[in-house]
């Protein structure tokens, strides 16, 4: 169910390769614990600026917070905090997100997210322990380069949106997001003659796609285990 979103898909798309988990039996996507997801970070590859496949020249400098959680009445499951952007804002509305934004002057990148956190939906700074960075990437369109960071918290958060930025505040154990039928992936062209891959996850209220869906893709391979597929 996309929500109140409208999902611009560009006549000519087509359906595109298997889940990179497809291939996982169900019981080996349990287990994704806070340990687990906070490996990715801790014992993963380091993250150093943009990658080479991205032109990032004249982007807007932006960052999200990818907060999760141990999801209360699970064995040990995480969760994340996502966003439905408000219908007032200039771009993107109704759109699922990460707490976040562009860097205010002076600002670092996790200074952005935690602070962006906090004023969107209510999650103190000093509720967060910052594990590290996520790889970043730039959107096909808005012209934002984004700078993700992984942050657990200490319990599941008592989320308050600022209705001026958020239509709506939610939590999704991550899980829900390898079970099979929720994540699907569909090729579109582009006007520069080329084709990208575009990821969606289909949630019981909304539906993820887009810079997102990309970085949930990005670190549920390798909470799993799995290869990402190539970015475009």
């Amino acid at each position: 169910m996309p929500g109140p979103q409208i999902i611009p898909r560009p006549s000519g798309w087509s359906p595109g390769r298997p889940s990179p988990w497809a291939h996982v039996a169900a019981p080996a996507r349990r287990g994704l614990s806070l340990e687990r997801v906070s490996a990715t970070v801790l014992d993963g590859p380091p993250v150093e600026g943009h990658p080479s496949e991205y032109d990032i020249t004249g982007l807007r400098p932006s960052a999200v917070l990818v907060a999760v959680f141990e999801d209360v009445g699970t064995d040990d499951e995480a969760a994340v905090v996502l966003t439905r952007r408000a219908p007032t804002l200039r771009s993107h509305t109704h759109q699922v997100s990460f707490p976040g934004g562009r860097l205010d002057a002076g600002e670092s990148a996790v200074e952005a997210a935690l602070r962006e956190a906090w004023e969107e939906v209510g999650i103190s700074p000093a509720s967060v322990t910052v594990v590290g960075p996520l790889p970043p990437l730039a959107t096909f369109a808005g012209g934002s380069a984004i700078s993700p960071w992984l942050g657990v918290l200490s319990g599941p958060p008592a989320l308050t949106p600022s209705p001026a930025e958020v239509e709506r505040a939610f939590t999704v154990p991550l899980v829900d997001l390898v079970a099979d039928g929720c994540h699907w992936e569909e090729t579109w062209p582009f006007p520069d003659g080329g084709t990208r891959d575009i990821h969606f996850f289909d949630l019981p209220e909304d539906l993820v796609w887009g810079a997102t869906a990309r970085i949930l893709l990005g670190l549920l391979c390798r909470t799993l285990g799995v290869p990402e597929p190539a970015r475009p």
